[in-house]
């Protein structure tokens, strides 16, 4: 059964569809404008929607765009008792499912249209659920998103996808810059081939170097047996190198070498081995400061730059939010058989005020988080930080607790003073242990390191 919402000024209307479509199995409610109905479909996944077209202010083809817009998974029936031959074409054009005149036989059309409108919509689930199971999370349909910023880079994607160059994919911690690379590769030549992904800032450099070029037997301790590398592997595909910015210096001559050279030395072998293979990076550093401090090597940079891609934060992508959150309500709904159809008004007010410093990660952990902890089909969403300061929601002096002198201070010095003192407390809470020291602080193990040089700590 469906979910259905119907939209009148006629109560009389309202009532009848609500009594039939309800003695069908079906959930239905009903509204008598156009406002309260635009306002329905923005906080809730409706399966149908039934609009008059003729109302005050806000038209039921106003309906019929906005559900188009914020639902377009949504089917949309229009009714109307104007004799008007243009308005049938009109509503079809601007994507109707069915177009009603209202008469004696109203009610049995609309429940005709319906039921016609619910085999669609479950043909489609099916035939998206296999398409999904058919390795399609990588496509630029799950690059979520309407705002103007979402609709340039998915037609920079488009337009580059064609290519062989490098790409470089920077953007914030949670934007999504993997499946901006799965796009970019999906929508190439290379689509029928591997796409492989690695996290450069997972590996310690020595281990890095053997998983991207592979090694021969007897070529360290533990190397019984030849093995391939992931360049190797994905030749004739792509290869995803995430957090680039978290190689050493002496990985990325290395790698300057590959794209150079196009060609791989598995570590302690002699030979050389020619791979085709397309390189997409990604950081959320600034890379071309990292030049200027001697942290990456400038003719890296400019290979990889070829074609730089940015991804926008989610602060910057307007309505997107409330399309991103209806997303993962109806994902994690069907995960955990919960029976969750719709946000709250307060928690979509809540979260398009937000400033997301996390971009759409955080989004989507709040939304499992929500949905896991709801025992009501509307959705009650709390912010991360929402009920305590944060560094994100200070404002004014003093908001971080921390109160300017009246001499003035030493910035550099104290920042440094800081640093070091968080190294040092980091250090004594893992007893040592710098790999979870560098968690602790939310640094890479490359950085810590650099920061403990800096600070001649050990």
């Amino acid at each position: 059964m469906g979910y259905i919402l119907v939209c009148d000024d006629e109560r009389s209307i309202c009532q009848m569809l609500q009594i039939a479509f309800q003695n069908q199995g079906h959930r239905v409610e009903t509204v008598t404008s156009g406002e309260q109905a635009c306002r329905k479909i923005d906080s809730t996944l409706y399966d149908i929607v039934v609009t008059d077209v003729r109302m005050p202010h806000v038209t039921g083809m106003d309906v019929l765009q906005h559900s188009r817009r914020v639902s377009p998974d949504t089917l949309v029936i229009v009714i109307t008792a104007v004799d008007d031959s243009e308005i049938p074409i009109e509503a079809l054009n601007a994507g109707a499912f069915y177009y009603i005149r209202k008469g004696p036989k109203l009610l049995d059309d609309v429940l005709t249209a319906a039921a016609l409108a619910m085999d669609r919509s479950h043909l489609r689930q099916q035939n998206a659920a296999l398409k999904r199971d058919a390795a399609q999370r990588n496509s630029l349909e799950n690059i979520i998103g309407e705002s103007e910023a979402i609709r340039q880079l998915k037609q920079t994607i488009r337009t580059i996808a064609t290519t062989n160059s490098t790409v470089i994919v920077s953007g914030e911690s949670g934007t999504g810059k993997e499946l901006v690379a799965r796009a970019i590769h999906t929508c190439s030549p290379r689509s029928s081939d591997p796409f492989v992904s690695v996290n450069c800032g997972a590996f310690p450099e020595t281990l890095l170097e053997s998983e991207l070029f592979g090694y021969v037997k007897g070529s360290f301790t533990g190397a019984t047996t030849n093995k391939r590398g992931l360049f190797e592997l994905s030749s004739g595909g792509t290869i995803f190198l995430d957090e680039i910015s978290e190689t050493t210096l002496s990985m990325q001559v290395k790698l300057l070498r590959v794209l150079q050279e196009r060609c791989i030395r598995p570590v302690g072998g002699g030979q050389e081995t020619p791979v085709d293979v397309r390189v997409i990076a990604a950081t959320n550093k600034n890379l071309l400061q990292h030049v200027q401090d001697g942290l990456f090597r400038e003719d890296l940079y400019y290979r990889l730059s070829v074609i730089p891609v940015e991804v926008p934060p989610l602060r910057d992508r307007g309505d997107d939010v409330v399309l991103l959150a209806n997303h993962f309500l109806k994902k994690f709904a069907v995960q955990m058989s919960k029976n969750v159809v719709r946000l709250s008004p307060e928690s979509l007010t809540a979260m398009k005020g937000y400033d997301w410093p996390g971009n759409v990660r955080v989004l989507e952990n709040t939304i499992e988080r929500a949905v896991a902890m709801s025992t009501e089909d509307e959705l009650r969403v709390s912010l991360p930080n929402s009920g305590s300061s944060s560094m994100s929601s200070a404002s004014g002096p003093g908001a971080l607790g921390v109160v300017l002198p009246p001499g003035g201070v030493d910035l550099e010095r104290y920042i440094a003073d800081v640093e070091k003192s968080l190294l040092q407390s980091a250090l004594r809470r893992s007893n040592g242990v710098q790999t979870r020291a560098a968690e602790i602080l939310k640094l890479s193990y490359r950085s810590f390191r650099h920061m403990m040089k800096k600070y001649d700590l050990s």
